[in-house]
């Protein structure tokens, strides 16, 4: 078995060549990405339903737009809370080395929430919070064949990708920030054959 590098806490952002509408002009974070498979959720893709609509408790903290996002194609009727805790965050008696109870780091300030935690034990410390319903996965390899077939760009991630008051606006942005020929398929027309 060949060895996998892991791209945990990078971004996967979608060639235009990428076919599948799941992941038209998508930026997924990975979240986890290991010899047992790849997950992520897709940071730009809102949706119309409110945080506080399915997860009341956690509206307060959640960046703008309050929505849920649809991170992925996968499990749809879950939710996933991926929060950015800054620096020297939270000195407060509920956080640990790692960062603050019901947080779990995935790669720099980037970590998973506990939902199932009490918001009240990161609201000090959070800087950001977006909530996922869903996720994209792949299995063993699944993602390094796409990589070799030139579906996705890999970049690194910024904290400010996961809070993205205009996420609509990400693909673009994310693309445009790279210092080499990746910011000219920034221009990429949504419709090539209208060029």
């Amino acid at each position: 078995m060949t060895e996998v590098s892991s791209l945990t806490g990078r971004l996967l952002v979608a060639t235009p060549a990428l076919a599948d509408p799941n992941f038209d002009r998508a930026v997924v974070l990975l979240l986890d990405h290991d010899e047992e498979g790849s997950l992520g959720v897709v940071l730009n893709r809102p949706t119309p339903v409110g945080v506080g609509d399915i997860l009341e408790s956690w509206a307060a903290l959640a960046g703008e737009p309050g929505v849920v996002f649809q991170g992925g194609p996968v499990s749809l009727d879950s939710a996933l809370g991926v929060a950015v805790v800054p620096g020297e965050a939270g000195r407060a008696s509920s956080v640990t080395e790692d960062g603050p109870l019901g947080w779990r780091r995935v790669h720099g300030a980037i970590g998973l929430v506990d939902l199932e935690a009490p918001p009240e034990l990161l609201a000090a410390a959070v800087g950001s919070l977006r909530i996922f319903a869903g996720y994209a996965g792949w299995g063993p390899g699944q993602l390094e064949d796409e990589l070799s077939e030139g579906a996705w760009y890999v970049v690194e991630s910024e904290p400010g990708d996961v809070s993205s008051p205009a996420p609509e606006r990400l693909w673009r942005a994310v693309l445009r920030r790279q210092r080499s020929e990746l910011a000219m398929v920034a221009t990429y027309p949504d419709d090539p054959s209208l060029n």
